[in-house]
């Protein structure tokens, strides 16, 4: 049996994704340890899992959605965007597939010149086509109601007819054992064209994935080239260091606007 006070910040958990100890007690006018009592009581139930400082919405089978993952870890996300950006020079072609951080990403590689961008993420087009030195080709296929991505047959076929660059790719968990997860097979297929298709993959992902579950696997983190994400756990680490995947972390910008990045380890960028 649930309180009302756990009811409503289930309810919080499912309209946003996650929520903090911190904001819930402010909320409910009780004390941060109370509600640490009540998000580990939701966390034995299975309906939430922990995360530093809150809990988020525990599913192995279903996505949050998208509008509110977009919300989750905004600052986090946008720190790995300007770091991705960073990695990828001017006239360079590139895929970049569905997700909140890949559309990070997108918004931070506006300001380089002579991009050729191919992408099943319609977000990422609606944001790009403006720009004059973006040349952005969109795949073909089912457009998915739940996130504007675009997944199907059509859409791995449309991706193998291009090698580019960079592949910069999102997922939806990673496993402590290095396995990148999602939730959607065809999704999956179309993630699986991209990584086979460029030079140099790029996974795009905040800490939140560390936590969380999904029942598809997409591949495994040695088969990219760099991991740009905000904080590494040791686990991932020392994959990192044995599959000589480069490791960024990214962190968000403070108050004096001072930027911050650290690579743990190398690769040849090359490959």
């Amino acid at each position: 049996m649930l309180s009302e006070r756990q009811l409503q910040i289930l309810e919080s958990a499912k309209r946003s994704g996650r929520v903090l100890v911190d904001e819930l007690a402010a909320r409910f006018e009780v004390s941060v340890q109370t509600i640490r009592k009540d998000l580990n009581e939701l966390c034995d139930a299975r309906l939430l899992t922990r995360i530093h400082g809150g809990a988020i919405l525990s599913s192995g089978v279903e996505n949050v959605g998208y509008d509110a993952r977009r919300v989750i870890a905004a600052d986090e996300k946008t720190a790995i965007g300007r770091a991705v950006a960073d990695i990828v020079p001017n006239q360079a072609s590139l895929f970049i597939n569905i997700g909140t951080t890949t559309e990070a990403v997108a918004h931070q590689l506006l300001r380089h010149s002579d991009l050729m961008v191919i992408t099943n993420n319609i977000n990422v087009a609606t944001a790009m086509r403006p720009y004059p030195e973006v040349e952005v080709v969109i795949a073909g296929g089912v457009v998915r109601r739940s996130d504007g991505g675009i997944v199907g047959e059509a859409a791995v076929d449309f991706i193998r007819q291009f090698k580019v660059d960079f592949a910069v790719i999102g997922v939806s968990a990673i496993d402590p054992d290095g396995s990148l997860l999602d939730f959607d097979y065809r999704e999956v297929r179309v993630a699986q064209a991209i990584m086979g298709n460029a030079r140099h993959v790029i996974l795009a992902a905040d800490s939140s994935k560390f936590d969380r579950s999904a029942p598809v696997r997409i591949g495994h983190l040695e088969q990219v080239q760099t991991f740009v994400t905000d904080c590494a756990p040791p686990t991932i680490r020392e994959i990192c260091k044995a599959a000589e995947v480069r490791l960024i972390e990214a962190h968000p910008e403070p108050a004096n606007g001072h930027r911050e990045a650290s690579a743990s380890a190398s690769r040849d960028d090359s490959r």
